[in-house]
């Protein structure tokens, strides 16, 4: 499937401040929030647009950008094949005032006049705070097909959950006859009694449409999508639903959830996705060489794992393990975990250490870290409350740098310790191991070949 006779220009509403991640966004927008091994939130979008063989993007962004700007930076270089394939990040430029963006649609329309010089056929707008795989071309070649101005991408969902989302109701046909925002009831979609259709925030628009939608929601002091503009069109547009579910990525394998898609803009909801994509049959499985997940270019060296018990987790690049429990424990890039650590489900971001001895339980432990020796987090709510972020559920949030580094202890030498386990598996041991960065005090210890760990 091809869109090459049609010029399509995607915006990407990076903008969104978080404030329901906080504090992972405290310093950081909400795209721009790691998530797994080695990628941000953004990737996600950015994939599917570059996959599906749109190679003009702007990336509209407003709060705490700076990392989000140095990320697209170093990962989204685009190669100069041609004048139109680019990853442009805008910050707003306040052409019509000293506003900040007011809204999605004002976000567009205070940099209209890049729809008006690039002058495409189509133009996609797409959130930026979603992990899943989509193939927008089949959306385009919906939305041509049926003789749509505008095209919204739609999730069936279960009528009892319909009020965590904006919900659109359509006729047999899937046009569009209204707008709800998380209504208490709705009727089923047509032909799947139970569901309704959820909006994902993702647009396709009849560029001469959107230009005309544009100003005249400006005039009126409108400024969003899925508010103002969408439904105020449903009587003099030809709007249709695009069923998700109708997606069809290649390379998905037979175990992985059908149509994945995940929102998430809470701690709970960040939290629960970085498990979908753990084990040998994940529900979302990151590596699948049909469709990538693009990474930023990682210079670290492979991780260095000593011995220990690994139970189905990650170990990012430039992580070293030494004698530690690991139990659904994801490990960004360049993280220390010394001896008689235990990790159980749990995210530890980039550069942070763990000293000898630490416990950490459903928590997510931010950038830059020092975790004093024998510290306990996620064991005691009450404790945990005091110093951290904690959800109703229980997932306790540290701060990025809230333990100094000075308090980093040195790192223990490295003895014989007892065979690593993966998946329930005790692994043989191998050739004895070179020195870890800091020499041994005792004989070099034997290392233990693994099998299916991500690194």
């Amino acid at each position: 499937m091809s869109i090459r006779n049609r010029k399509v220009l995607a915006f990407v509403m990076a903008g969104g401040e978080g404030s329901r991640l906080h504090p992972l966004t405290s310093d950081r927008c909400k795209p721009a929030v790691p998530f797994n091994g080695k990628h941000r939130v953004v990737d996600f979008v950015l994939s599917n647009l570059i996959n599906s063989e749109i190679f003009s993007i702007y990336l509209l962004v407003q709060y705490k950008s700076q990392s989000l700007i140095e990320h697209v930076r170093t990962a989204w270089t685009m190669p100069r094949f041609g004048p139109d394939h680019f990853v442009t990040v805008v910050p707003p430029q306040m052409r019509n005032g000293p506003e900040w963006f007011q809204g999605t649609a004002d976000a567009v329309y205070q940099n209209i006049h890049l729809i008006e010089s690039f002058q495409p056929d189509i133009v996609a707008v797409f959130g930026a705070d979603h992990i899943y795989r989509m193939d927008v071309r089949q959306m385009i070649d919906f939305h041509r097909r049926t003789g749509a101005d505008v095209s919204v991408a739609t999730l069936p969902v279960r009528l009892e959950h319909c009020d965590q989302f904006g919900v659109v109701e359509v006729d047999a046909d899937l046009r569009v006859t209204d707008f709800k925002e998380k209504p208490r009831s709705t009727p089923s979609m047509p032909g799947r009694e139970g569901f309704a259709l959820a909006s994902m925030g993702n647009y396709i628009f009849n560029a001469e449409v959107l230009l005309e939608a544009l100003n005249r929601a400006h005039a009126t002091g409108e400024s969003d999508f899925g508010k103002h503009i969408l439904p105020q069109m449903v009587g003099s547009h030809r709007l249709l639903a695009y069923d998700f579910a109708t997606n069809v990525i290649p390379g998905i394998a037979p175990y992985e959830e059908p149509g994945y898609w995940r929102d998430v803009g809470t701690i709970d909801a960040y939290f629960d996705a970085h498990f979908d994509t753990l084990g040998t049959t994940p529900k979302f499985r990151m590596t699948n060489r049909q469709w990538p997940i693009y990474a930023s270019h990682d210079p670290s060296e492979s991780a260095q794992i000593e011995n220990g018990v690994i139970h189905r987790s990650v170990v990012g690049s430039g992580c070293i393990v030494d004698g530690a429990r690991l139990d659904h424990a994801m490990l960004r890039r360049a993280v220390t975990v010394h001896r008689d650590v235990h990790l159980q489900h749990c995210i530890v971001m980039e550069r942070s250490v763990l000293g000898r001895g630490a416990m950490v339980r459903r928590a997510i432990i931010d950038t830059d870290n020092d975790i004093p020796p024998g510290e306990r987090i996620g064991f005691d709510p009450e404790t945990d409350r005091r110093r951290f972020h904690v959800t109703a559920s229980g997932i306790v949030v540290v701060p990025s740098g809230y333990f100094s580094r000075q308090r980093a202890p040195a790192f223990a030498p490295l003895g014989k310790q007892p065979g690593g386990v993966l998946e329930g598996l005790e692994l043989a041991p191998a050739l004895p191991a070179a020195p870890l960065r800091t020499p041994p005090a005792a004989p070099p210890a034997k290392t233990y070949l693994t099998k299916g760990m991500s690194t």
